[in-house]
């Protein structure tokens, strides 16, 4: 008998309240208001939007922190195929750095909000909570440009840390991809994912081992993965985790049957090496949430 029963997966299955799209509203404007009241970043052509959780509406943590990514338009990162310059694209070089644009982020943010409520990460840079707004994560990102060799080109977002590793994503992207598996799912995609991160808290409210690499977004790019017969084709929720958990143990157990996944943005790989979880990170994590599910 299954550990869980199907009331309590469909209750899991719900957002964590109805106001999402109003708190990711104010967060935006929150700090397009910082923005405009910026003499420097109100000139540049900045495109501010939501990403993460709340944005890909798959959040389950009421109050948890909103990302908001402050993307300059003006000045892009690029990507080129080999052999080719910037010039034969009709690029040239800006004196304007990202870490000078991320310096002027900071500065709108504490003129706004005062020091004391923003914090500056390696990352990102925190709005912190009161009693008013939720904690917002704003992330400034340079537009980003990659040109690939059949003639294609992609557009994301990429920024620095502020210990200099570069970070490239394509948030617009995932959103977009996200909401049509949603609506080929009938709804169930966005619902399933929400089930998998509750399963998550729970066995580590559980005190079960849960590896730190486990994470909302791997989760949320997981259940992207999963066919949507296994949505579609199952009556209950039980039956939806359980087999959405052998389709992806299964196709975990080696490189070679997953090496073609991507993000839910499907512009990224989502097993390169260079990523902080690994398959077989991932392939423990599902026996571990099997085991946990007495299923």
């Amino acid at each position: 008998m299954a550990k869980f029963t199907e009331e309590s997966l469909n209750i899991w299955r719900y957002p964590a309240s109805d106001t999402e799209e109003s708190k990711l509203n104010n967060a935006e404007k929150m700090v397009k208001d910082a923005i405009a009241d910026s003499a420097e970043l109100s000139r540049k052509n900045i495109e501010v939007f939501g990403q993460g959780s709340y944005a890909n509406d798959t959040n389950i943590k009421i109050n948890s922190d909103i990302d908001i990514n402050v993307c300059l338009n003006d000045t892009i990162f690029i990507s080129l195929p080999d052999g080719k310059k910037q010039e034969d694209f009709g690029y040239s070089d800006s004196e304007y750095t990202f870490s000078k644009y991320k310096d002027a982020i900071e500065a709108a943010l504490v003129k706004k909000f005062g020091r004391d409520d923003v914090k500056r990460n390696n990352k990102c840079i925190t709005v912190v909570a009161n009693t008013y707004r939720v904690e917002a994560d704003v992330v400034p990102t340079f537009k980003f440009n990659r040109h690939d060799t059949d003639g294609g080109k992609a557009i994301g977002a990429k920024f620095i840390t502020d210990d200099g590793i570069p970070v490239v994503n394509y948030p617009i992207q995932h959103i977009e991809n996200g909401k049509s598996k949603n609506a080929l799912t009938q709804r169930r995609f966005k619902r399933l994912t929400r089930i998998f991160k509750r399963l998550r808290y729970k066995m580590i409210e559980d005190k079960l081992p849960v590896n730190e690499n486990i994470t909302s977004f791997l989760i949320e790019c997981l259940l992207w993965n999963v066919p949507n017969q296994i949505f579609n084709d199952y009556e209950t929720w039980n039956d939806r985790l359980k087999h959405s958990i052998i389709y992806l143990y299964e196709n975990t157990k080696e490189d070679k049957n997953c090496k073609e996944w991507g993000e839910v943005s499907e512009l990224l790989y989502l097993f390169p090496s260079s990523r902080k979880w690994s398959r077989e990170d991932v392939n423990k994590f599902l026996v571990q949430a099997w085991n946990y599910l007495e299923y």
